[in-house]
């Protein structure tokens, strides 16, 4: 039941209707049966773009388990609180419309229309999708900023500031490697 309901949490993100999934790094993440199973379910869910009854029940797994399933660098990014440097990572200049997930555990946490190019050399977004990112202050560069991470894995994805756009005037600014990107057919 927790895989069906982050599938349509997932579909919800993107809209309904006549689309196909990609994800960063020719990760194969569904069978083809089970995308067309989530391009029907897509086409009941609600206006708002995501399932708000999606399972935010914590993803629990030990170290040795989170290091095989990501690798070395999104390991140091989403366990280890790390960051990848600036300009490194292509979803900095992706401009595709779709939803970025957590590279954890796939949770929906920003939609291309809430991107934007922030000249940082780090995916920016302006709003996170509601009640999928939770914050804490961090205090390693001494004065105090907010990080924010994965509110099912506890992935860290980046930090947030006070110098973004309208409407909001934040940036929320996310390690790419902690991302996967599911990318709405054209």
């Amino acid at each position: 039941m927790q895989r069906r309901n982050f599938m349509l949490g997932l579909a919800g993100a993107l809209g309904a209707g006549g689309l196909a999934a990609t994800v960063s790094d020719a990760a194969r993440w569904a069978s083809s049966a089970e995308l067309a199973k989530m391009q029907e379910d897509w086409k009941s869910l609600g206006p708002q773009g995501w399932d708000p009854d999606l399972d935010l029940s914590l993803v629990e797994k030990s170290e040795a388990e989170w290091r095989e399933q990501l690798g070395r660098l999104a390991f140091d990014v989403l366990r280890e609180e790390g960051t990848e440097r600036p300009f490194t990572h292509p979803y900095n200049d992706l401009k595709d419309d779709g939803v970025f997930l957590c590279a954890g555990c796939e949770l929906p946490l920003f939609t291309s229309a809430m991107k934007f190019d922030s000249g940082t050399g780090w995916p920016s977004f302006y709003t996170a999708i509601p009640g999928h990112l939770e914050t804490k202050k961090d205090y390693k560069l001494i004065w105090p900023r907010t990080e924010y991470h994965c509110a099912r894995c506890g992935g860290h994805q980046g930090h947030v500031f006070d110098d973004g756009p309208p409407p909001t005037g934040q940036r929320w600014c996310n390690n790419g490697v902690a991302l996967k990107f599911l990318a709405r057919a054209a």
